[in-house]
């Protein structure tokens, strides 16, 4: 397996274990987040702003790379700090802002059961991306393993999860179950492709800056998280009367924020060490970690379309990471 393909060749089995212990836990934290929101709820509502939760992630992710580099977990690269090199990483944060913000905006204009379907569109946009930019060529069999991720994501948006009683909000159900019927303007599917273009365009861009610089990642996070502070500290403020930064937080807000920054991090090791590819196979896995948090805390019902889901996720990482 290629580093190309998201592997790490020539690794000795600690590091290996290490790093499969990695996606592993990536893996979970991607699949626990949207029951952990739904437990933030109160009276049906998230108490506190969003834009606060992507701030203080963000800002939560600042401070654990530059204890990394304080307390001696990387090595700070040698002569003076190559502070040069930080000036690509606005872009990169610049692409992550606009994309979050896109998937607020674009919901004014088709149902969440639509945008969840449709949105598995940006798998194509990454690949499409991934060769463009990283001039890596896949094979008939990738692409047919890209093409079954995006029909299982499609498949688990479209019913994977069942309330046998009122619908929770939060819950993947939530956007199927509701009163809103199925739509989407031509505004909102040009937005959509919008997203999908720059959730790819984000993801290998952040890959090819990370992989071609030789700095230590903690450092190269250090510059990718300052301007994401910076970014989201602006659209904060500039969002109008709401709530204060922290009103509204509950220990459940606090752990989704510690658990996103964590995933923030395990996800740009993935991105230098691995690839844009293997953290869409992440991401993908996750709906079955998803799927069984959400049977357990929320009382959801696994439906058919799960188990094809991950059945069709699972003949995927087959057939990509296989032996070919």
């Amino acid at each position: 397996m290629s580093v190309e393909d998201g592997g790490m060749p020539g690794l000795g089995r600690p590091r290996q274990a290490r790093w499969t212990l990695m996606l592993l836990l990536s893996t979970a934290i991607c699949g626990a987040h949207a029951p952990l929101r739904a437990l933030c709820h109160v009276n049906g509502k998230v108490p506190f702003r969003p834009s606060s939760a992507v701030l203080l992630t963000e800002l939560t992710k600042l401070l654990l790379c530059a204890l990394s580099l304080l307390v001696g977990w990387q090595a700070w690269p040698q002569g003076a700090p190559p502070w040069r090199q930080a000036a690509p990483f606005a872009l990169s944060a610049l692409l992550y802002g606009a994309n979050n913000n896109l998937v607020i905006y674009l919901q004014r204009y088709m149902d969440p059961s639509t945008y969840q379907v449709l949105s598995n569109l940006k798998i194509g946009s990454t690949a499409l991306f991934y060769c463009l930019c990283l001039r890596h060529r896949l094979s008939a069999r990738q692409g047919l393993a890209l093409l079954l991720l995006m029909v299982a994501g499609a498949c688990y948006a479209a019913g994977g999860l069942q309330d046998p009683g009122n619908t929770l909000p939060g819950s993947p159900l939530a956007v199927a179950a509701g009163p809103m019927p199925l739509h989407i303007t031509p505004l909102g599917l040009l937005l959509l492709i919008l997203y999908c273009l720059i959730s790819g365009l984000s993801s290998v861009y952040t890959e090819l800056l990370m992989k071609r610089q030789r700095l230590p990642l903690a450092l190269q996070n250090l510059f990718l998280y300052t301007f994401g502070v910076l970014l989201n500290l602006g659209l904060h403020a500039g969002g109008g009367p709401g709530p204060g930064l922290l009103e509204g937080f509950s220990g459940w807000a606090a752990l989704v924020v510690l658990s996103q920054a964590v995933n923030g991090l395990l996800m740009s090791a993935v991105m230098k060490h691995g690839s844009s590819i293997t953290r869409l196979f992440v991401v993908s896995c996750s709906l079955v970690v998803n799927a069984v948090f959400s049977a357990a805390l929320l009382q959801l019902q696994l439906t058919a379309a799960f188990f094809l889901a991950t059945l069709l996720i699972g003949l995927a990482v087959c057939l990509y990471y296989g032996s070919r």
